[in-house]
């Protein structure tokens, strides 16, 4: 029976907003990822059939199926296709999925996924432009009701009205979503300062110069200092720049095969593609989908949440993990214990595909077995995947 398993699983450093990577184009930093992951994996990229890669905004140097592009920006030959995947922050996570996918059904031998973002050259609103139309059109006269009852909505889907609106419903405070912020700044310097992201991480080359570590991480943060920040959602909310994930810039990917086929050229996998789900949730709140998203994986997999060793749940807004922690009742030591969007930052379409990364080498790491990744995702739905050590 064929199977998915990742052989190799880079990423660059994630800039902050216009920071180090500003400026580089899009196809540039995938490019040097997708080489970075053939030079480490030791694969001729003429034996690669696919390039499935993950991106949100896709217009500007974004647009034009930046996963081909990506291809021949990396010198690859033309032979090779590639496609672009929006499931909005899913993206890259999607990709993983969409490959493991091929790679089973026997319609391919050997992909690469991952993603892409440049969030500073190509800013989220850089998509509603003027004279094209709403984000959501029918969709939200069907949810306008509820669009107009909660303050901060303005009768439009809003992601960070979404998020107020979880930690209304689950009870959490400012102080606490301050806390998990500050927990997340000092779990993923801790990791930096032990390297434990060096085997992940590729440099990436500038000009003359190589840039080579995350640029979010703020240690000694506190939550007094978080208290002074402002909640553009709503003038008595919770949710501030501080608890919030940061815009960033960065690109990851992962080679993928078979079992049988890593034997045959002598590669060496450290990670299944177990069990993979996608379902949808409440587009209003918006960032609740990976708790059902998470219940129905592990329905599939036949695991509980106490066989998972580690979780990656993208911390897109503090409450988002908080409230999936609430739902599934996982240890606090086994959520994103290296830090997670908050510190590290959340470029859209390569953040799926960065959790994969930066999991599967934790597992290794640590000699964990299973690790399990979700994402909220624009629109209401998430992503659910559990990777199996090997």
């Amino acid at each position: 029976m064929r199977d998915a398993v990742i052989v190799e699983a880079v990423r660059s450093p994630i800039g902050k907003r216009n920071g180090s990577l500003k400026g580089v184009h899009a196809v540039e930093l995938s490019a040097q990822i997708l080489n970075a992951l053939a030079a480490r994996s030791g694969i001729d990229v003429n034996l690669i059939d696919d390039v499935h890669w993950g991106n949100v905004i896709s217009i500007g140097e974004q647009s034009g199926n930046v996963g081909r592009m990506a291809v021949l920006g990396a010198g690859w030959p033309e032979s090779i296709p590639g496609f672009t995947v929006d499931r909005q922050c899913g993206s890259s996570q999607q990709a993983i999925s969409t490959a493991a996918a091929a790679l089973i059904s026997g319609q391919a031998d050997v992909v690469v996924a991952g993603g892409v973002e440049m969030m500073s050259n190509v800013p989220m609103q850089a998509a509603n432009v003027e004279g094209t139309g709403e984000l959501g059109g029918p969709a939200v006269t069907r949810y306008a009701d509820e669009l107009n009852r909660f303050p901060g909505f303005g009768g439009r889907f809003n992601q960070g009205a979404g998020a107020e609106k979880i930690a209304a419903d689950y009870g959490l405070s400012r102080t606490q979503l301050d806390e998990y912020s500050v927990e997340s700044h000092e779990r993923a310097a801790a990791a930096r300062d032990a390297g434990m992201f060096d085997a992940e991480i590729a440099a990436v080359t500038i000009d003359d110069s190589t840039f080579t570590a995350d640029e979010g991480i703020r240690p000694g943060s506190t939550v007094d200092r978080l208290a002074g920040l402002k909640t553009p959602f709503l003038d008595d909310g919770v949710i501030t720049a501080g608890n919030a994930s940061q815009i960033s810039d960065g690109a990851a990917a992962l080679l993928m095969t078979t079992s049988e086929k890593a034997a045959s050229l002598g590669l060496t996998p450290i990670a299944r593609v177990h069990t993979a789900v996608v379902t949808g949730d409440d587009p209003v709140k918006m960032l609740t989908g990976p708790i059902p998203a998470t219940a129905l994986a592990l329905k599939r997999s036949g695991l509980s949440i106490g066989d998972i060793d580690a979780f990656e749940v993208n911390e897109a807004f503090a409450p988002v993990p908080l409230a999936w922690q609430i739902e599934t009742g996982a240890a606090s030591k086994r959520l994103n214990p290296l830090g997670g969007a908050i510190a590290l930052g959340h470029p859209l379409g390569a953040s799926g595909a960065r959790l994969a990364v930066t999991l599967v080498h934790h597992l290794t790491h640590t000699g964990g077995r299973y690790g399990l990744q979700t994402m909220c995702e624009g629109g209401g739905t998430a992503n659910a995947t559990i990777y199996e050590a090997l």
